[in-house]
């Protein structure tokens, strides 16, 4: 596997946006975004009235709490596909 599996190149006019190790930016991103969250719906209590905003909010962090572990699962199912056996023969073996 060379280093260009790992990059993610998109052109904007005479520009590119160049992101390596896709899965760890996609996991940093939904950290961030959960923080941003928590943090505005922790605010929204502050107020009577923003209350059912925040709580909104909260539900949507512990979505993306969710989301965590998912992208972490595509990326190591995602590894073992481009690392794995093109095909299986009949003596493969495998440990699960």
């Amino acid at each position: 596997m060379t280093d260009d599996d790992h990059i993610l190149t998109i052109r904007i006019g005479h520009d590119e946006l160049v992101i390596r190790q896709r899965y760890q930016v996609l996991s940093i991103v939904n950290d961030v975004l959960i923080g941003i969250w928590f943090l505005i719906g922790s605010f929204m209590f502050f107020s009577d009235k923003w209350v059912f905003t925040g709580t909104c909010l909260f539900v949507l962090g512990s979505v993306e709490m969710l989301i965590r572990p998912i992208i972490r699962l595509i990326r190591h199912v995602h590894l073992q596909k481009i690392h794995g056996p093109e095909t299986p023969t009949a003596d493969s073996t495998y440990d699960f």
